[in-house]
């Protein structure tokens, strides 16, 4: 079998103080490696000298903005539980839960908040309807953007896992780019995370979509063989003028994974909107981003297999092990690396 194909050819060792618990201030202070793949050279230098290896690029960012997802309540019983939405379900909510539910269990949040129990999925996520008491004392059906204002009361950021901490003031401010705009996300675009507004305001060329990106981004590879694995789908919305540029010749740089695989997904099935589930790697490559602009990612993960789908699963583990000899920090608060 090609060994690009084996989930366990894409292993490497992280020390665990690599492990970016908290985000470099200023933003732009982290560290940048970029790679040449013309020239097969590796540049170490820091973020805020991105444009001077990309003048002439336009760049696509993703405008997602991450919503308070984690909310902690009780059920009927009394018992604590913990919530963390995913993404809407037609007019229902698509939900992961800490603890055991049944269908048709209740749970109760602040702000008279409850959401109900509708289905239970084979991948361990829920299906609920979140209510809300009205003064007439009757319930009523919540739309999404009505459960975003209560969750921006009482939710939390949904730090990823590896962070191992709750989340703090700080989260609400770094945990999300300067220029996020549209709700809906529950993981930030971390690649965007290194723009500062006087950075981004030097940027010429610059165009948004929007991928809202789910827990789902987080999911480890369970398979064997990377062909066996399902990619989980996320919501996207192209604007005409950015997919004007992505049908020219324009040079781009795409900031992020989320943004190269809403991209690549647009270079292959020409839609403005719909759902997202485009998986790349090394057997899938990219047929239109120009350059990527991205963060370190974990072992055994789609996110490293989208990043040796272009430059192969060989250089992308050697650039790893460069890294972690000169001690950048990985993950989503952690440093950026730059393919030309």
């Amino acid at each position: 079998m090609d060994s690009d194909l084996l989930v366990k050819n894409y292993d490497y060792e992280l020390p665990e103080e690599l492990i970016a618990k908290y985000p470099v201030t200023p933003r732009d202070r982290a560290k940048l490696l970029v790679y040449d793949r013309k020239k097969d050279k590796i540049i170490h230098t820091v973020f805020k000298n991105i444009l001077d290896f990309t003048e002439k690029s336009h760049f696509i960012f993703n405008n997602t903005k991450v919503i308070k997802a984690r909310i902690f309540g009780k059920k009927e019983t009394g018992g604590k539980v913990e919530l963390l939405l995913n993404r809407p379900y037609d007019d229902k909510y698509l939900v992961y839960i800490r603890g055991k539910v049944k269908i048709g269990t209740k749970l109760y949040f602040d702000k008279g908040l409850i959401a109900e129990v509708l289905e239970l999925l084979p991948d361990g996520s829920r299906i609920v309807s979140f209510k809300l008491r009205m003064e007439s004392g009757e319930w009523r059906n919540l739309e999404f953007l009505e459960l975003v204002k209560i969750l921006e009361e009482i939710g939390h950021i949904p730090l990823p896992p590896y962070i191992k901490r709750s989340d703090e003031k700080i989260d609400e401010v770094e945990y999300q780019t300067v220029f996020a705009k549209k709700e809906g996300a529950v993981a930030a675009p971390t690649a965007s995370l290194h723009f500062t507004k006087e950075l981004l305001d030097k940027i010429k060329n610059k165009h948004y979509l929007t991928l809202h990106v789910g827990a789902g981004t987080f999911k480890p590879v369970e398979v064997e063989n990377i062909n066996e694995h399902i990619m989980h789908s996320e919501f996207f919305e192209i604007p005409k003028s950015t997919a004007e540029i992505l049908d020219s010749n324009t040079e781009i740089v795409a900031v992020g994974t989320t943004v190269t695989r809403t991209v690549e997904y647009y270079a292959r099935e020409k839609k403005l909107q719909g759902e997202c589930d485009l998986f790349l790697n090394p057997l899938n490559p990219p047929i239109r981003v120009n350059h990527l602009l991205t963060n370190f990612h974990l072992p055994k993960s789609t996110l490293i297999m989208l990043v040796a789908s272009f430059i192969g699963r060989k250089k992308t583990l050697e650039i790893y092990e460069e890294a972690i000899k000169n001690r950048y920090r990985f993950y989503s608060y952690g440093d950026a690396m730059l393919i030309l």
